[in-house]
């Protein structure tokens, strides 16, 4: 069986010209021949296809794979990340992770949060803003918390994020808006405990792999998990696994959060506890990090006695069983 994978290679981007933040939920070089690795371990063909341009190209040509393997996050738009598997459902190739809708809803965080509230997952009050003029009909108790509503890793965030004043979320949602040319989510601050759940599977099989509490310590430049202190976490964020009554609820408000959004195969829901210890849904991530060695994922998993090989036979079992293939 011959597995297609699909990414976006940040070196690649880089050459370019495209800056550092443009390409920071890239793939890195090492998380590609990871993977790649792993599938050929259990026994795939791999046929590396690269970016959507290339993608395009190759069909073009005639290529078609048993499965692909698709982690590309895509470049411009909100449905970036739902641009291959679109293309990929128009050729009828199976791959692995979440359908274009699903990729889609899940990129715009204010959005997503309509959709898990709407099935009963606990989410913080929120307002999504698409200009300055809005701000003013904003009623929401201060602190606030305020981002993109369509980036990852972070982006868009650092120590200006919480926001105490009404003055301040001017000047940080104009700050924004012309950065990042996209709506801005404002949603109230969550002042407890934060988690990211692992899970693996579709529907009624679904699992939580493991609920990993992350603690930015004060040396941290942001104070939040922004980009700088994702890209530099050792030594100023700690992780723990949470075990117990915590992570019985952690892995119950993700597991239903995935299944309301229709994830599959594997992804990471982000949580973080309200003033009462309620874990609310922050964001869903199906196209999760896999880098082997730094990305929340396969740490968990590791955390948790899974190591980068189960993990990846995990995922490609979730999504040869949806396609009804066998290797």
């Amino acid at each position: 069986m011959t597995v297609g994978l699909t990414y976006d290679l940040k070196s690649d981007y880089l050459k370019n010209g495209y800056s550092h933040e443009e390409v920071a939920e890239f793939d890195s070089d090492e998380t590609i021949d990871s993977i790649e690795s792993t599938l050929q371990s259990l026994g795939y063909f791999t046929e590396r296809v690269g970016n959507i341009i290339n993608l395009t190209h190759a069909l073009a040509n005639g290529k078609r794979w048993d499965m692909v393997f698709n982690i590309a996050e895509g470049l411009h738009g909100i449905g970036r990340e739902a641009q291959v598997p679109a293309i990929l459902d128009a050729f009828q190739i199976p791959y692995v992770f979440s359908d274009p809708l699903v990729l889609a809803l899940t990129l715009h965080k204010g959005q997503a949060k309509r959709v898990v509230r709407d099935c009963g997952v606990p989410t913080a009050d929120f307002a999504v803003i698409t200009s300055l003029s809005e701000v003013e009909k904003i009623a929401l108790p201060f602190p606030l918390f305020v981002k993109p509503a369509a980036e990852g890793t972070g982006k868009g965030i650092n120590g200006q994020s919480k926001i105490n004043s009404k003055e301040v979320l001017y000047a940080t949602t104009a700050r924004l808006l012309e950065e990042y040319r996209q709506p801005i989510l404002v949603e109230t601050y969550l002042p407890g405990r934060e988690f990211t759940v692992g899970i693996v599977g579709t529907g009624d099989k679904a699992r939580c792999l493991g609920v990993m509490e992350i603690v930015i310590s004060n040396r941290a430049k942001d104070g939040t998990y922004s980009l700088h202190t994702k890209e530099n976490w050792k030594g100023i964020v700690d992780y723990y696994m949470a075990t117990g009554e915590i992570e019985s609820l952690c892995a119950e408000t993700a597991l239903m959060a995935w299944n309301c959004l229709g994830c599959r195969d594997g992804g990471r829901v982000d949580l973080k506890m309200d003033a009462s210890g309620k874990p609310n849904f922050i964001e869903v991530n199906p196209l999760a990090g896999l880098n082997p060695f730094h990305s929340d994922f396969p740490m968990l998993a590791q955390k948790n006695g899974i190591d980068f090989t189960m993990l990846i036979q995990l995922i490609m079992d979730s999504a040869m069983e949806r396609f009804n293939h066998t290797a």
